[in-house]
């Protein structure tokens, strides 16, 4: 990207007051012109004014030198070129000077208030010199010819190095300024690309959240199961072969469903990036996306199946359904089932050999779920197959439901146990 505004101007450099050392040897070389041609006629000035013509050169030197402050001091410039003027000297400091001083920033009636006092000068300088020549008659022609001659030169050296000096300052100034905008530009360009790298690691991290919450769901509770089913196992191999066999087969039923659940997951998320290459993030996130709505994911339907789970895990849980049963969109069919089904998990975690109730209200416009179960058998006792508890379950419940324009409601009864309560909007 090539560099602007003040990232340009500090890359060049020059002696003194100059920007570019190319303007500096640019002045020089103006100067060193201008003193010589003052030099050159100060030689009829110092003769018509009868001093010695070596002060009239010296002179003419030191006046045209003072060209080379023509970007520092051009005021002073144009000031010494209307000074000297009667002498008929200093033409080139006269019009570079009137074209420095156009062309800056100074107030518009500065630069009006010099060119006229230059203008008069040349105009009456002119004037008197054409007379004089007429006069002595060096020049033939009639009287008219002063005045036509006086203006005409005046504006000539006048009129086209303000003018040219005018249109080169603004032309300046509107480059400064969309050399400005151009870096306002850029900054603004900046700011949104650190702001939209903001949003896509915010966008990143929701992804990766979702996507464990969905992998959570998909295999926590069956794998839960499982291990319930296996502590039974260990406990009644002896002493029971039968009930083991049985436990022995719901745990090979479990592991079989949730094989099947993460292979469809892992399926969606490898044909989500088919085509085409995209992050992963994104190939995950439509993944998600399509198991929620293209209804791949569990729905209300297996509410059943999931509580005869737990029964046979050797829960007592009921299940009580109120309303009309109806259908929901898919989104709202799997939330409601992973709230209940995540519910289960925690009381085969946190309070094994305890009773729960599940209810199932269908309203107008709304369903809603409860389960509660009741204090475990012996008071502070963990679950006897120690299950581990990641501490997300909840977190993961209350998100899907509020991301749903729900509202969720968990905490411990007055009886010792655990109540999860969520209502979520059914349009």
């Amino acid at each position: 990207m090539t560099t602007t505004g003040e990232e340009t101007a500090t890359a060049r450099g020059g002696p003194w007051w100059w920007g570019r050392r190319r303007s500096a040897v640019f002045d020089w070389c103006l100067a060193l012109a201008s003193a010589l041609e003052c030099a050159a006629e100060g030689v009829p000035f110092a003769r018509e004014a009868g001093i010695p013509v070596g002060v009239g050169v010296v002179f003419g030197l030191l006046a045209g030198s003072v060209l080379l402050v023509r970007r520092r001091y051009p005021i002073a410039v144009v000031l010494v070129a209307i000074a000297i003027t009667p002498a008929e000297m200093g033409f080139l400091m006269g019009t570079v000077g009137l074209y420095t001083l156009a062309a800056t920033e100074l107030p518009r009636r500065i630069i009006a208030s010099l060119a006229g006092m230059q203008l008069v000068g040349t105009l009456i300088v002119t004037f008197v010199r054409v007379r004089q020549d007429i006069a002595r008659g060096d020049l033939t022609l009639g009287d008219w010819f002063v005045p036509f001659a006086s203006v005409a030169i005046s504006l000539g050296l006048t009129a086209p190095p303000l003018l040219l000096g005018l249109y080169v300052g603004a032309r300046r100034r509107l480059m400064e300024s969309l050399r400005e905008r151009a870096d306002d530009l850029e900054r603004e360009l900046q700011l949104l690309a650190e702001r939209a790298e903001e949003r896509a690691e915010w966008a990143r991290n929701e992804e990766r959240t979702r996507i464990a919450r969905e992998m959570h769901d998909v295999v926590a509770h069956r794998v839960s199961l499982m291990v319930v089913h296996a502590a039974a196992l260990q406990a009644v191999a002896r002493k029971d072969p039968e009930k083991a066999v049985r436990n022995a087969a719901l745990v090979g039923d479990m592991g079989r469903q949730a094989l099947t659940e993460l292979r469809e997951m892992l399926g969606v998320l490898r044909s989500g990036g088919e085509g085409e290459r995209r992050p992963a993030a994104a190939v995950a996130a439509v993944a998600v996306a399509r198991v929620v709505e293209e209804g791949e994911g569990p729905c209300l339907e297996e509410l059943e199946e999931l509580v005869g789970q737990s029964a046979a895990a050797g829960m007592v849980v009921e299940l009580t359904v109120e309303g009309e049963v109806r259908g929901y969109a898919p989104q709202i069919e799997q939330t409601a089932y992973r709230v209940v089904q995540e519910a289960l998990t925690n009381v085969h975690k946190h309070a094994a050999g305890a009773k729960a109730r599940v209810r199932l209200a269908h309203r107008v416009a709304e369903i809603a779920m409860q389960v509660e179960n009741e204090p475990p058998p012996e008071a502070g006792s963990a679950s006897s197959a120690g299950l581990p508890s990641g501490g997300n379950g909840l977190v993961g419940m209350r998100e899907r439901v509020v991301g749903l324009g729900g509202v969720f409601v968990s905490g411990p009864t007055e009886a010792g146990g655990f109540r999860v309560s969520a209502v979520i909007p059914a349009g």
